[in-house]
């Protein structure tokens, strides 16, 4: 084995699969681009993400403590990475981008037409928004389209280079 370069760490263990996160504060919904996020329980369903306090969409999950999370299949990885390259404090990035914002049930933020699933969050632990802009999110609603039965997801390895799923295995598994 030889020395890896602690900057390139994240590159190996990217959670993926690269998500789009909404928001909407004062009647102006926003987008980003978001990989940094993990499965932190199964019922309630809990996610944690990070937000940095740089992007548009902290103030918005900050003050409203609520958002979507749409997860794109891989045919939208050139809209996914558009969201990433701009900011919403001076984009309409719906409009400028051709994203779909479609009314939520329980939260404020949109839902995204385009994407496979689309999953309502609320905020329920804001304590490591502080130091590390990590949110943990509740799962209060979800939805996905039917048609889309095996969706190809992007996995962000660093750098603008993309992963796209393969093949699934599946192998005996003894949890419940």
């Amino acid at each position: 084995m030889k020395p890896y370069p602690l900057e390139k760490v994240y590159q190996l263990i990217e959670p993926g699969p690269v998500v789009l996160l909404t928001t909407a504060l004062d009647d102006r919904q926003n987008v980003m681009t978001m990989s940094w996020h993990m499965m932190m329980e199964f019922t309630p369903p809990l996610i944690g993400c990070i937000v940095s306090s740089a992007d548009h969409s902290f103030a918005a999950l900050s003050q409203t403590g609520e958002c979507v999370i749409a997860i794109p299949a891989s045919d939208m990885a050139e809209k996914v990475v558009a969201v990433g390259n701009c900011s919403g404090r001076d984009t309409d990035k719906f409009a400028e981008i051709g994203l779909t914002a479609l009314p939520a049930r329980k939260v404020g933020a949109p839902l995204i037409g385009e994407c496979f699933a689309n999953l309502e969050c609320k905020v329920t632990d804001r304590d490591f928004v502080e130091r590390h802009n990590l949110f943990v999110l509740e799962v209060v609603a979800a939805w996905h389209e039917p048609r889309d039965a095996a969706p190809k997801m992007l996995h962000h390895k660093g750098y603008g280079t993309f992963a796209v799923d393969g093949e699934d295995i599946t192998l005996a598994s003894k949890m419940p």
